[in-house]
C-alpha cells in the first residue's frame, strides 16, 4: 500500500521536469506526508485545459458517491480499471504525485519498523494516481498500488506504481483512454532502481515532520 511518502524536492525542480509553466499551489518540504491532507498533484482538470500543479485532497469520493461511501487512499492495479467506483477516473481523471519517497512497516520483534524507500540516484519517483471532483468541487485523489517488487518486498506485500520517466506523458494524455492502449504504454520503474533503509520510528507519528525522519538508523 501508500499510507505515507514524502516529498522534499522544491516545486521548480518538479515543474521542470514536466515542462509545466505553472504551479499553482507552491508546497514546503514535508518528510512525512499522510492520508486526509492536501498533496500537489500534476493534473489537467478538464481534456481542454493545460496541465498543471494543483492541490489534491489524499482521498478518493467522487461527488456523486453516496454519504455513507469509502473514501480510500489507494487503488490497486487490479481493479482500477474495472471497479465501477474507479473505472471513469482511470479513464478520465488520471494524475501524478511527485515524491522524493514513500514508508512503509515490516515487523521487527513485535514492532513495527518503518523504513524509507526511495531511487538509488534519490531523484523525485511519480506515484500514478486517479482523482475525481469531490462533493466540494475539489479534487480527491486515491494513488495506486501494485505488488511490490525487488527489494520492497522484503518490507510490504504491495507498492505504489511508481511510473518510469516515460510512462509520465502517456499516463497524463486524456486522450489515451482504453485499458489496454494504457496498459501496453505505462511501465513502472525498473526494482533495481529502488533502494531503502530503515529510519526512526518517530515517523509513525504524523505530528513528526523533519528532516531527521529520512535518515538512516544508525548502523545502516
Amino acid at each position: 500500500m501508500c499510507g505515507r511518502f514524502a516529498l522534499f524536492s522544491d516545486p521548480p525542480r518538479i515543474s521542470r521536469r514536466l515542462g509545466l509553466s505553472e504551479v499553482k499551489a507552491p508546497w514546503q518540504a514535508r518528510y512525512n506526508i499522510p492520508p486526509g491532507t492536501w498533496i500537489p498533484a500534476a493534473l489537467r482538470r478538464d481534456d481542454d485545459s493545460p496541465l498543471v500543479l494543483d492541490e489534491v485532497w489524499w482521498g478518493y469520493k467522487p461527488h456523486w458517491a453516496n454519504e455513507d461511501a469509502p473514501e480510500p487512499i489507494n487503488a490497486t492495479v487490479e481493479k482500477v480499471a474495472t471497479s465501477n467506483y474507479f473505472k471513469g477516473a482511470f479513464a478520465h481523471h488520471r494524475c501524478l504525485i511527485p515524491a522524493d519517497a514513500w514508508f512503509e512497516w515490516v515487523a521487527v520483534d513485535g514492532q513495527k519498523q518503518p523504513h524509507f524507500l526511495c531511487r538509488e540516484d534519490r531523484e523525485p519517483i511519480w506515484l500514478a494516481a486517479i482523482w475525481a471532483e469531490r462533493a466540494d468541487g475539489a479534487p480527491g485523489c486515491a494513488i495506486l498500488t501494485e505488488p511490490a517488487r525487488g527489494v520492497a518486498k522484503a518490507i510490504h506485500p504491495r507498492m505504489p506504481l511508481v511510473l518510469d520517466d516515460e510512462s509520465l506523458e502517456p499516463w497524463l494524455d486524456p486522450d489515451m483512454t482504453d485499458r489496454e492502449t494504457l496498459r501496453q504504454a505505462i511501465h513502472h520503474l525498473s526494482a533495481e532502481h529502488i533502494t531503502h533503509w530503515p529510519v526512526s520510528s518517530r515517523v509513525n507519528r504524523v505530528v513528526n515532520d523533519d528532516p531527521a525522519l529520512i535518515e538512516p538508523l544508525s548502523g545502516h
